[in-house]
C-alpha cells in the first residue's frame, strides 16, 4: 500500500457504515470475533445494534464494547473519519472544525476528540543513547490578559503551566505537565523515563542538578551558546515550536485539567511521524482497546496532569 493516503481514498475505501464496521472488527477480530465479556470464540450473530451473541456468557455485544467506542451513538464512519482526521492533522484540529467536518454539535466533536486523545498508544520505553531535556510553559501572556485576570506576580511564566519534555536524538518524545520545575520534579522525570548512563543535554537551567547517574552536559543559552559540538537542545525545542503553533493557531486555550491530554496528541503525532496516514488510524484503535472515557470521568474526573 502507498504511504499516501487522501480524504479521497478514505471515502473511497470507507463510503457506508458498513466498511467501517469491518474495518473496526478486522482490526480488532483477526482471528475471528471474541467475546469482550469472557473471552470465549463461541458467538453467534444477532441483528443491529449488538450484532453478536456470546453463547457461553450470553451477552449480546458489538466491536464498540471495551474500547473507546462504547456507549457512543456516533456512527462508526464518523468515528473512523474522526480518527483519521486528527491523527493526521499535523497542529491539531479544533473541535469547531471537527464538528463542522462531522456534521455534529461542537460538545460532541470535543467529546470525541478527548477520548481519540486518551486512546492513544504513549511511548513508554525508556529513552536512551542522546536524550534533549527542556521545559516550557503553556498560556497566555499576562501582558495580553483582561485586568481582572492578570495576577500581578511578575512577567515570563507566571501564570502559565510548566511542560517539561525528552526527546531522544532523532527519537521518541516523551512530555508531561508538571506541578512546578523545581529540581525534585525534573530530576524525578528523567530518572523515570531515561536509561542509567545515558547522554542527557540540557540548558543551565538550575532544576538541572544532581544527575550524576548520566553524562549530563549543558548548553549556555545565557552567554548566546545554542550549540557545542554534539550538545544542544535544538530538537526537543523543535517539538515546543510544533506544539505551540497548535496551541497558538488551532486550539488558542488549554485548560490545565486537560493539559496532559493536548501534551499526549503531539508527543503521540510525533512518535508516529514515519507510519503511513491509514497505519497512524489503526495505532489509535488498538490503543483504545479497554479505554474508555466517560464524559463525567472527562468533566469532573482528575485532572489530566502528570508529576
Amino acid at each position: 500500500m502507498s504511504d499516501k493516503f487522501s480524504l479521497i481514498d478514505f471515502f473511497q475505501k470507507y463510503p457506508t457504515e458498513e466498511d467501517a464496521a469491518k474495518f473496526f472488527e478486522n482490526l480488532r477480530w483477526k482471528n475471528g470475533v471474541v467475546c469482550p465479556y469472557c473471552g470465549s470464540i463461541h458467538v453467534s450473530k444477532c441483528g443491529k445494534p449488538m450484532p453478536y451473541r456470546c453463547k457461553k456468557c450470553r451477552k449480546h455485544f458489538s466491536v464498540r464494547v471495551g474500547t473507546m467506542l462504547e456507549d457512543s451513538k456516533l456512527p462508526l464512519q464518523k468515528w473512523l473519519l474522526a480518527i483519521y482526521i486528527l491523527v493526521n492533522s499535523k497542529k491539531g484540529v479544533s473541535s469547531i472544525q471537527l464538528a463542522e467536518y462531522l456534521n455534529c454539535t461542537q460538545k460532541t466533536a470535543w467529546f470525541l476528540a478527548h477520548r481519540i486523545r486518551e486512546s492513544w498508544l504513549q511511548y513508554t520505553d525508556k529513552l536512551s543513547g542522546t536524550v534533549e531535556v527542556d521545559e516550557t510553559y503553556i498560556g497566555g501572556s499576562e501582558k495580553n490578559k483582561h485586568s481582572d485576570k492578570k495576577l500581578r506576580s511578575g512577567r515570563g511564566a507566571v501564570g502559565k503551566a510548566p511542560v517539561v519534555g525528552l526527546k531522544e536524538r532523532d527519537g521518541a518524545v516523551k512530555a508531561f505537565a508538571v506541578e512546578n520545575t523545581n529540581s525534585r520534579i525534573l530530576t524525578a522525570t528523567i530518572r523515570a523515563n531515561v536509561k542509567i548512563g545515558a547522554n542527557v543535554y540540557t540548558d543551565q537551567f538550575g532544576g538541572y542538578k544532581g544527575l550524576k547517574e548520566f553524562n549530563h552536559q549543558k548548553v549556555n543559552h545565557g552567554v548566546g551558546e545554542y550549540v557545542r559540538e554534539k550538545v544542544y537542545t535544538n530538537g526537543i525545542e523543535s517539538f515546543w515550536a510544533i506544539l505551540k503553533r497548535g496551541y497558538y493557531g488551532i486550539y488558542h486555550k488549554w485548560s490545565e485539567k486537560h493539559l496532559q491530554r493536548y501534551v499526549n496528541e503531539f508527543a503521540s503525532r510525533h512518535n508516529m511521524r514515519t507510519l503511513s496516514p491509514l497505519e497512524r488510524v489503526r495505532s489509535a484503535v488498538t490503543g483504545g482497546y479497554n479505554k474508555h472515557l466517560s464524559y463525567k470521568e472527562l468533566t469532573h474526573g482528575k485532572t489530566g496532569k502528570t508529576y
